[in-house]
């Protein structure tokens, strides 16, 4: 049977779909190190926003058409970058409120690349939390979650420190279940 490896991702986009929105940037790490991570800022394609969704992340969509790469060179990096942490291994999707997430991410791996190394599913740290600590949804806010499992690393919106906070989060669930067990 093949391990598994967990990988936290996180993105900023412009707003709340794809194909209507664009994935701006993408932050992925393993959730056991998260020093082993990637990075990348995506050159607008649709330049549409949702000027809250642009005053959450802070970024600007002139700076990213300078500064950005081709989005399907990101998700070419991406799925070589997740290649070469799994090995012969399967790759797990974790992120806190995943749908969102992996439907950014899902729907650039199929447009550019035509498949999604993660599969068809996500690992959902918000429904994980829920799980674990009992509660109530909207105690599922990562403000709430913070609060209990207190990650060292700050929830910034930028894609990697999101990424680098959230497999934190993820480690620390792990370890509670292992001590309910």
């Amino acid at each position: 049977m093949k391990g598994e490896v967990f990988i936290s991702i996180d993105v900023e986009t412009s707003g709340p779909v794809p194909g209507l929105y664009d994935l701006l940037t993408i932050g992925a790490c393993l959730t056991s190190d998260p020093s082993v991570s990637f990075y990348r800022q995506c050159k607008p394609l649709l330049k549409t926003a949702d000027p809250a969704a642009m005053a959450a992340t802070g970024l600007q969509l002139e700076t990213l058409e300078q500064e950005g790469l081709p989005c399907a060179l990101v998700m070419t990096q991406l799925a070589e970058w997740v290649a070469s942490v799994v090995g012969e291994d399967t790759p797990v999707f974790v992120g806190f409120n995943a749908p969102f997430d992996w439907s950014f991410v899902n729907y650039a791996f199929h447009r550019f690349l035509g498949k999604n190394p993660f599969g068809f599913a996500a690992l959902d740290l918000k429904s994980l939390y829920l799980g674990v600590m009992g509660g109530t949804w909207h105690g599922t806010r990562m403000t709430a979650v913070r609060g209990t499992l207190q990650p060292k690393q700050q929830h910034t919106h930028h894609a990697l420190d999101d990424a680098v906070a959230q497999a934190e989060i993820f480690e620390a669930l792990r370890l509670r279940l292992a001590h309910q067990t």
